[in-house]
């Protein structure tokens, strides 16, 4: 393999680019509001076209609103290197999640083009539509379409808050294309992002190497017992869903410490009936959620967890019903792709180790489809879906540089 250590990005084009990318649906507090499919979100797709075009790349759009820009390999006819992440934001986002993964491929395309070099597999740059599921949930569901997780129809019909729906509103913006989703081939994929935690930050880490993803169980739990007079109920005969509900929260977070490191737990979601402050609340809707790279010990935190339920339930006297809804497997990302990330933070000596990413990102679907891997940076004090988001130019750079070079690797330098 060609000697790359002499090549570089332009680290400061790249942080001029996500300054003016962030102009596009910029808030007051310094972070970004660009939902998708609005026209805050064309008009960042407006640019990011422009953008490719004066680069010298052929732009395609899928009919899932996935955009494509290509730069031509000596070999056209194979399948390209793809590199990419998402522009839409959350409501109160910030400038660098989603969005350093797309500008960070586009600024390796740039330099590539600067320092005439050539290589035998085209490279592709990917915005994938939708990612953050802030409008339309579920997350991720243009990636997930392309890999066969979802259906377009299913896509189509979602609708956000206020009836719109997906396929609609697409087709407005004018960014349905004609391209039918998922058949586009990829010999590898990567993914730059900043961590949305704060590992890399407080260890001093330049670069995380993703070896895999967490996988994800969701439950939706209701406790029911008997409202009644706060004021004339004696507690031993009481029914309270409240209570119970109490105690599975401090269940699900002892589930999660009881497999550190990786193990994350979560109530975020909880609604009490009837919600008055003299009533003993008869019902409890609340939601629970579970994250861990490895099947087995999700598979175990969740029988404990029904065990756990039920046997709070018995104590207090209250009915259950517990669902799972939402399974998401871990991925583990390809040894080749994660080989290349490693050997490019060892190429410029950036300091680096392995990382699991706790959320999701398209690269778990595309993982479905091609060999893939991901890149992170730091993000300061690990805040991430906050307008306070924010990273610094040399970590950007650093990710950038990583991922130039894993790509060049997978795509294959000619001359």
């Amino acid at each position: 393999m060609s000697d790359l250590s002499n090549i570089r990005i332009d680290g400061a084009r790249l942080w001029d680019s996500l300054m003016e990318m962030a102009k596009i649906g910029g808030t007051e507090r310094g972070g970004c509001r660009r939902l998708t499919l609005t026209d805050v979100d064309k008009q960042g797709r407006e640019l990011f076209a422009r953008w490719c075009e004066e680069a010298g790349l052929a732009l395609a759009v899928d009919d899932m609103g996935n955009m494509f820009a290509r730069r031509p390999g000596e070999d056209d006819s194979v399948a390209p290197v793809m590199m990419g992440s998402h522009l839409d934001t959350q409501p109160t986002g910030g400038k660098f999640d989603g969005v350093l993964g797309v500008l960070g491929a586009l600024e390796v395309v740039r330099s590539l083009n600067d320092l005439k070099i050539k290589t035998k597999r085209p490279i592709e740059i990917a915005n994938w539509t939708n990612e953050e599921g802030s409008r339309y949930a579920p997350a991720m569901v243009s990636s997930g379409v392309f890999a066969g997780a979802y259906t377009k129809d299913f896509a189509y019909n979602l609708t956000d808050a206020e009836g719109l729906k997906f396929g609609d509103e697409l087709e407005r913006i004018g960014f349905k294309g004609s391209e039918p989703v998922g058949q586009r081939p990829i010999h590898a994929f990567f993914e730059l992002h900043i961590e949305q935690g704060p590992i890399l930050e407080d260890e001093a880490i330049d670069v995380g190497i993703v070896t895999h993803g967490q996988g994800q169980r969701w439950f939706e739990v209701t406790l029911t017992g008997f409202e009644s007079h706060a004021g004339s109920t004696p507690m031993p005969r009481r029914k309270d869903a409240l209570l119970g509900a109490a105690r599975v929260v401090e269940l699900v977070n002892g589930l999660g410490l009881a497999h550190p490191p990786l193990a994350m737990a979560t109530c975020g979601m909880l609604n009490p009936y009837p919600n008055s402050r003299n009533v003993i609340p008869g019902q409890v809707f609340l939601t629970c959620e579970f994250r861990h790279p490895d099947a087995s010990v999700l598979d175990a935190m969740d029988h404990a967890l029904r065990e756990g339920i039920a046997r709070i339930a018995k104590e207090i006297g209250l009915e259950v019903d517990l669902k799972k809804v939402f399974d998401y497997p871990p991925v583990p990302f390809d040894a080749s792709c994660i080989a290349a990330v490693r050997r490019g933070a060892e190429k410029f000596c950036y300091s680096h180790r392995d990382i699991v990413s706790g959320a999701g990102h398209d690269a778990c679907y595309i993982s479905r489809v091609a060999p893939t891997s991901m890149i992170f940076t730091p993000c300061v004090d690990g805040v991430s879906h906050n307008e306070l988001e924010d990273i610094k130019p040399e970590w950007a750079t650093a990710g950038t540089q990583v991922l130039m070079h894993a790509v060049l690797e997978k795509a294959e330098i000619v001359g």
